[in-house]
């Protein structure tokens, strides 16, 4: 059964403020360590990988309640029932399903990653738009890629669009946010090769080798990649692992020259995974 379920009614409540608060201020979310969840299949993709809310708003005219979410939870969370202006005044999502959580912040620290002997990363670099962000996520989820780091976070990760966007895949991918300096430095020290798409590369990203431990970069779609990343030089020492940079272009056939950020990371991803599985059935044979 669900914890003790109180009912709220005053768009004055502290509580109500609270919330809404953290929705709105990354200040806020950092400060107090918590974030904010909406939608039924995000909070219970979030409880299912471990996740543990603190708060549950549930508004039941639109058929829910606090039992469909307390399977996975170890520790009861308080439960809140409100009259609909108050889950309006608490939710952003357009046609909300009458589920809100509260709980702590996600993302882990390059150290906490644990990553297989052949890795697929994506990286991504300043990305700003939320959105854009959270659709990052959810493509490498799909991609089935061991890991993302978010280098030089030019927006919060907790902030309620990337995880709205990333349709709580957030919860099921080990995600660390780090500088470039330290994420390049990271990637080295694993022998991780780092590919990223120019336009004015040489190669064809199809026609260059994506298997092996390998990280996808990507970067925001207004300045792309910083220079850092060019500029990075393996470390001379004897026990560096083989490490290189490599760029690729993906072709633009049409009048635009690039594509969003997300497509670009799909399209490399995607041609990765292909590789990889042509390797294994070859192996195989």
């Amino acid at each position: 059964m669900a914890a003790r379920m109180e009912t709220i009614t005053s768009l004055q409540n502290e509580r109500v403020k609270r919330v809404v608060k953290l929705q709105r201020k990354a200040s806020a979310r950092r400060e107090a360590g918590l974030t904010v969840i909406e939608g039924a299949r995000e909070v219970s993709r979030a409880i299912e990988n471990g996740w543990q809310p603190t708060e549950l708003w549930v508004f039941p005219n639109l058929g829910k309640n606090a039992d469909d979410f307390s399977k996975h939870w170890k520790n009861e969370p308080e439960i809140f029932q409100t009259l609909e202006n108050v889950f309006n005044k608490i939710t952003f999502r357009e046609n909300p399903d009458g589920v809100l959580a509260v709980g702590p912040l996600v993302g882990k620290k390059l150290s906490d990653l644990e990553l297989p002997d052949n890795p697929l990363i994506l990286v991504a670099e300043g990305v700003e738009k939320p959105g854009n962000l959270g659709a990052l996520l959810r493509t490498a989820d799909g991609a089935g890629a061991n890991a993302v780091i978010i280098a030089d976070p030019a927006t919060d990760l907790n902030n309620p669009n990337v995880i709205r966007n990333s349709i709580g895949t957030l919860f099921y991918l080990p995600v660390a946010e780090a500088t470039t300096d330290e994420t390049i430095a990271f990637l080295k020290e694993r022998g991780v090769r780092i590919l990223s798409a120019v336009p004015d590369a040489d190669a064809v990203y199809t026609e260059t080798d994506l298997t092996g431990p390998l990280a996808i970069v990507v970067g925001a779609e207004d300045q792309g990649l910083s220079n850092v990343w060019k500029q990075a030089e393996p470390a001379p020492t004897k026990t560096s692992k083989p490490w290189k940079i490599s760029e690729v272009k993906i072709p633009m056939l049409g009048k635009n020259d690039s594509l969003n950020v997300s497509v670009s990371a799909a399209v490399l991803l995607y041609e990765a995974v292909r590789q990889r599985a042509v390797l294994r059935k070859a192996s195989r044979s």
